[in-house]
Order: structure tokens, then sequence, then C-alpha cells
């Protein structure tokens, strides 16, 4: 019987999710915060610069949270829970709040959910477009 192995995300891959997501905000004049949880809901890496507004820290990371427990973008997410979507009942279900903003990517490897990267501060755009930036470096 033969086993499938992976790499699973480390703490080297989530430091470095965070700085590809930082620079690609910083290089847009936007200050975020970065969350990189592991496939188990696990904090590996949380940046939050000091211009960063406080609550961005709380955002990225439930953004990485909901992306990770759907195995979707957050991006992706927006129309299921509005009044008579799939998910609609769904946040009032699970012990913690999730985070329909975009914002918040899955991180694979080999095809295979490993973790999720959240991003908070800019525009529900933007944080998509830094987070799937990162999210891509692994791939």
């Amino acid at each position: 019987m033969s086993t499938t192995t992976f790499a699973p995300l480390t703490i080297q891959d989530a430091e470095a999710l965070v700085t590809v997501a930082r620079q690609a905000a910083e290089s847009a004049g936007v200050t975020v915060s970065v969350t990189v949880l592991d496939a188990g809901g696990h904090l590996l890496a949380f940046r939050r610069d000091d211009r960063a507004v406080l609550i961005s820290g709380e955002t990225s990371t439930r953004k990485a949270y909901t992306a990770l427990q759907l195995n979707a973008p957050t991006a992706d997410l927006v129309d299921a829970v509005q009044p008579g979507g799939p998910f609609h009942t769904l946040p009032t279900a699970l012990d913690r709040p999730l985070l329909f903003i975009a914002g918040g990517v899955p991180v694979r490897r080999d095809g295979r959910l490993i973790g999720a990267i959240g991003v908070g501060g800019g525009a529900p755009e933007q944080d998509h477009g830094f987070a799937t930036a990162a999210a891509d470096t692994l791939v």
C-alpha cells in the first residue's frame, strides 16, 4: 500500500506569503494586515503594519479562516450568503464567525488545501489581489 505525501505549509512558506502580500500592497500604496493559517486553522504568520487600521488584523484573520473552512476565495462566496443563498445561515452555525468580504484565499500545493491567507486593510478587490498574488507564489 502506498501513501501519497505532500509538503504542508511551513512557517517559512507562511512568512514568504506575508512578504509577497505586504510588498504588493505597499507597491499599491496600501497598508494592510496579513494572516496565514495552516490547514488545521492554526496561525502560522501574521503582520500588521503600525499604520494599518487596528481592526484590519481581525479582518485578515477572519478572511483567512473563511477561505480555509469553505475552501474557496471569499470573493467567490459573497452571493452565497445573501438571503436565499446556500450559506445564508452558515455564519451562525459555526463557532468562529466567518467573513464574506474579498481578501481571503485558500493556499494549495499540488492541488491540496494546505492553508489560507487573509489580507485586510485595503478595498476588498485590492485585498483579494494581494492575497491571490501571494497564494499564487506557492503553486
